[in-house]
């Protein structure tokens, strides 16, 4: 945090993050020391300018206040969650349900997962875990382009996450590539997605580029249908890849385009991060009607001590002939997710579900998830005190967290499209 700019900008009666969120309307982002930020950190002068005209409501101008006790408590849950997915019977449970490519473990075990969060009065709700979490390279930057809140008169925890991302993100990736390489040298990581350059969050991967770049290891941006494999190995035109950091959303590998790339991984001719094995154990969306079910952890011999610690994930519930016609009459309450979505993509609030989508729902793969409301960060637009909703993101690897962020937005799920919205940093109080 840099020196305090506003000192009178917001009602600091009360400190309690809770009131902060309704009452503070600093401005803490600094967008000319963002915009040097960005530019450094891409080597690309006018970077940022690129980023303000094609994604205006990338960044939001304003914080979200986090209790202490619910970042430990986010810590906690994702902890359990994985301490769980090592248990045997949960990995044969949820593999069970998991295509052939994703039950070998290789090692990796997943860089940059992204769980979730709603904030709630009792705990933090869990409400997604994510394999291709986007953002972390921007928020980390974010988060250091921002003037001190409230005249230095909230007592904000130092974030020792920001100021060692950049260390933790390259030891991640050499960590991965060890656990499946050993000793070997890492050379060279794709950086790969379906057409990288067209997608919103184009800029994050530069930025990753770079950071590889400044630790000595040549880092490259593919589609995967400019990689082949040969001779034992997946090239890039004549370059041999050591290392996928993967973004795709075909977390199985099997659409046609990514053949290469899934002959490669199958032949363990290189290493992929995340894959369809951690994708498999720990963000299958189906995998949350066991986690969200004291009675399924039972089953599967999960001790009471650690299912305990899983308590707050909502009710999560596969949607199946047998209980179409109860969860119909309690969809006002519920959230549907189809079980291979990304992104948002084709949820619905049962609240605003119509017949004919829910006969689309029942004859597809869904899960009904027990309504977390987001919670809500006042803004000011043109003046008048404006309410969005918040998300919380934490990104971690193998259960360490590595930053924490949010999303500010307005609608049904999390957008890019809202004015005032964008990520936004998590001043811990």
């Amino acid at each position: 945090m840099k020196n305090p700019i506003q000192p009178d900008c917001c009602d600091t009666s009360g400190f309690a993050p809770e009131h902060l969120n309704q009452s503070c309307f600093c401005i803490t982002l600094d967008r000319n020391e963002l915009g040097r930020e960005l530019d450094t950190a891409a080597s690309e002068p006018g970077f940022h300018d690129r980023i303000a005209a094609n994604q205006p409501h990338l960044f939001s101008n304003v914080p979200v206040f986090l209790p202490a006790r619910a970042l430990m408590a986010m810590q906690d849950i994702v902890a359990a969650i994985e301490q769980v997915a090592q248990i045997p019977s949960y990995k044969a449970t949820v593999l069970g349900w998991a295509p052939p490519i994703a039950q070998h473990d290789l090692g990796p075990q997943g860089a940059l997962m992204g769980y979730d969060f709603h904030l709630s009065d009792e705990a933090p709700k869990l409400i997604e875990v994510n394999t291709n979490a986007g953002g972390a390279f921007l928020n980390a930057l974010l988060a250091q382009a921002q003037t001190l809140c409230c005249a230095g008169r909230v007592h904000v925890a130092d974030d020792s996450h920001v100021a060692g991302f950049e260390a933790a993100v390259i030891a991640m990736f050499r960590a991965e590539w060890q656990r499946q390489r050993d000793a070997a040298p890492l050379r060279r990581i794709a950086i790969v997605d379906d057409a990288p350059q067209d997608q919103y969050l184009y800029p994050e991967f530069v930025l990753a580029q770079q950071t590889l770049a400044r630790h000595g290891m040549d880092a490259l941006i593919c589609d995967p249908q400019t990689l082949t494999f040969r001779d034992g190995g997946l090239y890039f035109g004549d370059l041999l890849v050591d290392l996928v950091y993967n973004r795709l959303v075909d977390f199985t590998l099997s659409e046609p385009r990514h053949a290469a790339l899934r002959a490669a991984y199958q032949a363990s001719a290189v290493v992929v991060t995340p894959n369809p094995h951690t994708h498999a154990l720990l963000a299958h969306k189906r995998n949350l009607t066991v986690l969200s079910d004291p009675v399924a952890l039972a089953a599967i011999g999960v001790p009471p001590t650690l299912a305990a610690r899983l308590q707050s994930i909502p009710q999560t519930r596969l949607v199946t002939p047998e209980n179409a016609a109860a969860l119909w009459q309690d969809r006002r309450q519920l959230f549907f997710k189809p079980v291979s979505g990304h992104g948002g993509k084709a949820v619905y609030r049962g609240d605003k579900l119509t017949k004919s989508v829910w006969v689309d729902i029942t004859q597809a793969d869904y899960v009904a998830q027990a309504m977390a409301t987001p919670s809500t960060r006042m803004i000011q637009l043109d003046g008048v005190p404006t309410p969005r909703k918040v998300d919380l993101r934490l990104y971690t690897y193998a259960a360490h967290p590595l930053l924490v962020a949010a999303r500010v937005y307005q609608g049904q799920t999390t957008n890019f499209r809202t004015p005032g919205g964008g990520f936004a940093p998590v001043l811990t109080v």
